[in-house]
Parts: C-alpha cells; structure tokens; sequence
C-alpha cells in the first residue's frame, strides 16, 4: 500500500509533517477535545430543557434521535463530499452551522418559547451538520502526524476526559443558569472549534491523492466498491452490527436503568465516571504499546468489555460494577485506537474520507436497533440475564474478530517492520 504509507514514512516526516505534537495538531487537538466537551454536555441540557417545559421523556428521546437519525443518514453523503472538497473548510462550515443551531436553541429555551417539532429540527440540521464534519477527521489526522497510533492515543484521551467532565459541566450551568445556558456553552464550543480549524494550516494531501473529477454518483460508487475490496474492512463492520445489536445497544439503557433502580443515580455516576476514567487509561496505553497486529491487539483487548454488563447483570455491589467498568472503558479505548490507525492508515488518502463515512456508517446501524429491542428482550427474560447475555456476546463478538484470518493477521502500515515485505500492497493482498 505505497499510498497508505506516504505520510507515516520518514519521507513524510521529513516533507513537514511532526512524529505527533505540533502547532497545527495541538490546534486540531484542542479542537476535537473542545468539541466533544459541548456534545457530551448536549444530553443533560435536553433533558433538562424539555422535562422543565412539561415534556416527558419520550420527547428527549425523540429529539436525540432526530439528530442521529440524520448523522446515520447522511455521513456517508459527507465522504464523498469531504473526498470532493477541502475537508477543513468544510469541517469549519459544518462547526459555524452547528454554531447557529445551538444559539438558536439557546435563545428558545431562555425565551421560554420550547415547541418539540422546532428543537427536533434544530437537532436534524445538526445531525447533518455532523455528518459532513466526521469524515474529514479521518483524512486531517494522519496529513497532521506522521506517528498516526500516537496522534489519535492523544485525541482519544482528549476525548474520554472531556467525556468525563462535559456531564458535570452541564449540570453545573443548568443549575446556575437554566437549560438555555448550556446550549449557549454548547455553541460556544464549535466557535473554538472553528477558530482552531480556521487557524490550521494543513500540509497539501500526498502525491496522487487528489481524485479524478466525476459524478456524485460515482464517488459513491468507488468508496463502497473501495470498502468491499478490504475483507479486514467491511468483516470488521459486519461484526461490530453484531456488536452493537447484542452488547453496546442494551448494555447502556440497560445499565443506567438498573443501576439507578437498585443503587441510586449517584451509582450510576460513579460506574459512569470509572468508564471514562477506563477509557483515558487505554488511550494512554494506546500511546505507548505498538503491536505489530493491532486489530488482533485491539480484538484481545475487547474481551475486557464484558465487565462493563456482566457485573451489573450478576448484581454485584457498586465499587465491583465500577471495577469492571473502568476495565471495560480501557480495553474499548484501545480497540478504538487500533481500528482508527488502521483505517487511517491502510486507506489510501484519496478514498479515506469515504471510507471512513462507511465505516461510521456501518458501525452505528445496528446501535438504535438493539436500544430498540432492549425493552422487549427485559419483558422476556429479565434485565440482568440480557445483561449477562450481552456480556457473553462481548465474548462471542472478540472471539470471532480473532477468527477471521484477514482481520487476526494484518500487520501495520504505518512504519516498516522486520521481515515485511517491500511494498504493502502484496502485503495486503497476502493478509485478505
């Protein structure tokens, strides 16, 4: 894969691009952490917002959806567009845009004037917003550091701790403002984002990555035949819907509610808190182990997440359940920065954004899917033996990574290795 390696060889390094740390990547860094700081702040302000306007908690659903439904909707749209156009001009439009959904938010809910339909569709058009954004962070990171694992080690730690610090803020300006007040701070988070993309200056994308000119519908095409052609790729996908219908979809309705029933909401924040904690402490270990095969690393690390429901499921005491959700939150970090130094650097640079709008696509599906089904599955069996069946699926979904030769046995690209192979492509070819 002579494309793929450009920017993680020492060619790349010495063309301008920094092993990690740099101006231009500690702006994208303050960036995504900013960012993600207001997104995790955006839950608490709905559901405060629109339970003190005398809506019910169908309502909150059903505007968290409306912005979901619109990312999973439109994000592979926003690879081709993102492969089509400069990626951080329209990452900055896609931050002003959100910019002017939030403030509109806010001004509604300090006016007092809260109609359901109208957040929904403040909510859709950021979705949307979302949506073009995501793809192009795939492509900047790797053009921004030529050490890929280590960049996206640092943004994931960036990311679980504003993760663990957005709720609490939420709450802190709900009770010190009102609901309008975080909205209003949510807004002001994609300002700083945008500010810190519009002061980024990034390297011109590697020789050969501009594509060709063609139709919209063409793009499409390419990426999705560019996706099928990587049998790591879409096996990876088509197990992570397993994943998501069976594990991550219940597990999370499922443990909040009975977390909170049997131990109180402030248990629930403490599990919650040892889960983000869990996942700074895998970003940290993604910083510094570089496994020759990281999605088999990352697939050994998954069988950790089975203490995430099954401690819950078996009714352990509140520091046991917070023990395995700290271990949890861990071993799913690293997977997350395995996979994404996979993908960022197996890709070639031309269809990356593609393929990445595929693969969030992909990964997402199955998520509402098995929420969905989480209540029946309860009246049918019960919360903690869905709960322990979850757990037995993060085995079964880890095991089956390990199976699929093509996944267990691809070997990093984004440095040379001992006995490798001159070109990565044989190399691929070989591993699929």
């Amino acid at each position: 894969m002579a494309r793929g390696l450009s920017k993680a060889s020492p060619e790349g390094a010495a063309g301008g691009v920094h092993p990690v740390w740099s101006r231009d990547f500690a702006l994208f860094f303050v960036a995504r952490a900013v960012a993600r700081l207001g997104d995790t702040m955006l839950p608490v302000a709905l559901a405060a917002g629109l339970l003190q306007h005398g809506y019910g908690a169908g309502a909150v659903g059903l505007a968290m959806a409306a912005t979901a439904a619109a990312f999973a909707g439109f994000v592979v749209f926003g690879g081709v567009i993102a492969d089509r156009f400069s990626t951080r001009r329209l990452m900055i439009g896609a931050d002003l845009v959100r910019l002017g959904t939030q403030a509109l938010a806010a001004g509604l809910f300090f006016s007092g004037r809260v109609v359901l339909w109208e957040i929904c569709a403040i909510g859709f058009a950021n979705g949307v917003a979302g949506a073009v954004f995501q793809p192009g962070v795939a492509s900047t990171t790797p053009r921004l550091a030529s050490d890929v694992q280590g960049a996206n080690g640092a943004i994931r730690i960036a990311e679980s701790a504003a993760q663990l610090a957005g709720p609490a803020l939420a709450g802190l300006l709900v009770g010190l403002a009102s609901p309008g007040g975080v909205f209003a701070a949510h807004a002001a988070t994609y300002a700083v984002s945008a500010l810190c993309l519009l002061l980024l200056r990034l390297p011109p994308p590697p020789a050969g990555s501009t594509p060709i000119p063609s139709t919209f519908r063409a793009d499409l095409v390419q990426g999705w035949r560019e996706f099928r052609a990587r049998t790591w790729l879409w096996g990876v996908i088509a197990v992570w819907c397993l994943y998501m219908l069976t594990v991550w979809g219940p597990s999370l309705p499922l443990v909040a509610t009975s977390v909170v029933r049997e131990h109180g909401p402030g248990a629930y924040g403490l599990i919650n808190s040892a889960l983000g904690a869990g996942t700074v402490v895998g970003g940290l270990l993604a910083l510094r182990l570089r496994p020759r095969r990281m999605l088999r690393a990352g697939a050994i690390s998954l069988f950790a997440f089975v203490g995430f429901p099954a401690t819950v499921g078996l009714g352990l005491d509140v520091p046991a359940m917070a023990a395995g959700a700290a271990v949890a939150g861990a071993g799913m970090s690293f997977w997350s920065v395995m996979w994404a130094t996979t993908v960022q650097t197996q890709v070639p640079p031309d269809v990356l954004n593609r393929i990445h709008a595929y693969d969030v696509a992909g990964s997402l599906a199955m998520m509402p899917v098995g929420q969905a089904l989480a209540g029946p599955s309860v009246s049918a069996l019960g919360a903690e033996q869905v709960l322990l069946v979850a757990g037995v699926m993060s085995l079964v979904v880890a095991a089956i990574l390990l199976a699929v030769r093509p996944i267990r046995d691809l070997e990093r690209a984004d440095a040379p290795t001992a006995g490798s192979l001159p070109s990565g492509e044989p190399e691929r070819a070989r591993a699929e």
